[in-house]
């Protein structure tokens, strides 16, 4: 099983670092075009909806990718065939229904989750959500079709496809600058940019499922016909989880928008949180999809109570594999936030201003990343144990901590002016309100699941985070001092040394603390990598 979860965790890392790359890639062209101007400040604003279901619904290790998995990996290929067409049948009228909705009520939308937006920033948003509300319907087809791939013990298709996405995006801009050139930056020029914009990410999202067809055909599962099957035991299994699943993921999501609707009086924050987020979720998202893919198949297998000493061992393996690879990601991200937002995005529209503001966002995320994956390596636990109720519950208790968290953290915001002004931190304060919540949804979820087993040996797990976390608060120093201390050349090449050569030393000192800490997964690491290179030790 070990070797076998390996390879998977290679086939997933892989592709998704090749949607990654692109993601990257695609950000990059956007931050060129567009900087932090009306354009991507309007798309971020029109995206929340439909983004908000891309990722709910259609995200690899979202609830309908992990309601599929996890019903459909213990059924015949046969019924998986007939649950899947049932399922998407279902959805697939629900989410026409949304896509309408999105389209009809695009203006009242954008004044709910962008209620300081200007006239013009609100007109475009208001034209970009309305091409963007088919991605609904697509979203949630997406995540169905690709949950049941997954389930088939196909890996590869799902994890890389959202690299069309990102192609579609660079695609579009590309025509667009082919026709304009530099003067695509230019105000008068901000509606023609939203709309293409916003029109190729739906592209994208067409292309995403379009693709999984053939596979899932070769596989037998797809059946190209409706079927309304509600009464079938699996439809009704995958509907147990999926509902519960999705209203807490949604709950997740909502923070997005409370976010945004703090960040409307804040000029460039909503553009700023988007670049930002992006640099966060490109490892993020590999190192996930790299985890959780291969994981959450076998945690769904060993759900009986014979078995609860392996799936122990296993929570234990994706908790530490995720703290051990997030703690050195977190501490170089506040580290080296100057140097990696200049040599990502500081060219075209993108000015040194707004370098300043993405990186003190970049150093606000960094300070949470370890609980990002920690938080969705246990909740796939309660998914796989049939809980959806558990992971809602505290969903919804944290929808009003981020609330108040992001009010105090950026001063108070009143009509009579801000209550709390020395604890006005700006946008990265939005960042650092999300954060508080998701280290208080990791503890209760540890809480709750211990309840629900009987027992996990809490004491260990905690006496080995903290061990990973003081090689990270050492690595992140020394890739504090290497980035500050040393004179290095100025530009982009200037950049790419000073981040490379600084992030390179931090990692070092934290495998070496981290391994001399003793931590099992560590060293089990250590041991594959001089494998693999003899000259290692």
């Amino acid at each position: 099983m070990s070797r076998s979860l390996r390879r998977i965790a290679l086939i997933v890392a892989v592709a998704t670092a090749l949607s990654k790359v692109a993601g990257l890639v695609r950000q990059q062209v956007i931050a060129a075009a567009f900087g932090v101007g009306v354009a991507y400040d309007a798309y971020n604003y029109a995206y929340v909806l439909p983004g908000f279901l891309l990722i709910l619904l259609g995200g690899i290790n979202g609830p309908f990718h992990s309601a599929m998995v996890s019903v459909l990996a213990r059924r015949p290929r046969q019924e998986g065939a007939h649950v899947l067409a049932a399922i998407n049948t279902i959805v697939g009228a629900g989410l026409i229904g949304v896509t309408v909705v999105l389209w009809l009520a695009a203006d009242p939308l954008i004044t709910l989750v962008g209620p300081g937006l200007d006239a013009e920033r609100h007109a475009i948003a208001v034209l970009e959500l309305r091409w963007m509300a088919p991605m609904a319907l697509f979203a949630g087809l997406i995540g169905l079709g690709f949950g049941a791939l997954n389930a088939a013990d196909v890996f590869w298709l799902p994890s890389v496809s959202p690299l069309l996405s990102s192609v579609a995006v660079i695609g579009g801009l590309g025509l667009l600058w082919w026709q304009l050139g530099p003067a695509i930056a230019l105000p008068q020029q901000a509606v023609l940019g939203g709309v293409v914009l916003a029109a190729s990410t739906t592209l994208g999202a067409v292309f995403q499922w379009l693709i999984q067809l053939p596979a899932l055909a070769k596989q037998g599962l797809h059946k190209f016909q409706l079927v309304w099957d509600w009464q079938h035991a699996g439809v009704q299994e995958v509907l147990r989880v999926m509902a519960p699943a999705t209203l807490s993921s949604g709950m997740l999501q909502i923070n997005v928008f409370t976010d945004l609707f703090f960040a409307s009086g804040i000029i460039g924050a909503a553009a700023g949180l988007g670049y930002a987020n992006l640099l966060v979720q490109t490892p993020l998202g590999l190192l996930s999809n790299a985890l959780l893919v291969p994981l959450l198949p076998v945690f769904a297998r060993l759900t009986a109570p014979a078995d609860r000493p392996e799936l122990i061992a296993r929570i234990r393996q994706g908790l530490m594999l995720s703290s051990a690879s997030m703690l050195p990601l977190g501490a170089l991200f506040v580290a080296l936030a100057g140097p990696i937002v200049a040599l990502v995005y500081e060219r075209g529209a993108f000015d040194h201003q707004a370098a300043l503001m993405v990186g003190s966002l970049l150093m606000a995320y960094g300070v949470g990343m370890p609980v990002y994956l920690g938080r969705d390596v246990l909740v796939r636990v309660f998914y796989a144990l049939g809980d959806g109720q558990t992971p809602f519950r505290l969903s919804v208790a944290g929808i009003g901590l981020n609330v108040i968290f992001d009010w105090l953290l950026v001063g108070g915001p009143s009509p009579w002016g801000q209550q709390l002004p020395a604890l006005n931190f700006g946008a990265p304060g939005l960042v650092l309100a999300t954060v508080a919540v998701n280290i208080f949804t990791c503890l209760a979820l540890l809480l709750a699941l211990q309840i629900k087993l009987g027992g996990l040996p809490l004491k260990l797990w905690a006496r080995d985070s903290v061990l990973l976390l003081g090689a990270a608060v050492l690595a992140g120093a020394a890739a504090w001092a290497s980035s500050s201390l040393v004179a290095w050349p100025d530009g982009l090449v200037g950049s790419l040394i000073q981040a490379t050569f600084s992030g390179a030393l931090g990692l070092l000192v934290y495998g070496l603390v981290a391994a001399a800490a003793g931590v099992p997964e560590v060293l089990q690491l250590v041991r594959q990598l001089r494998q693999k290179l003899p000259l290692i030790g």
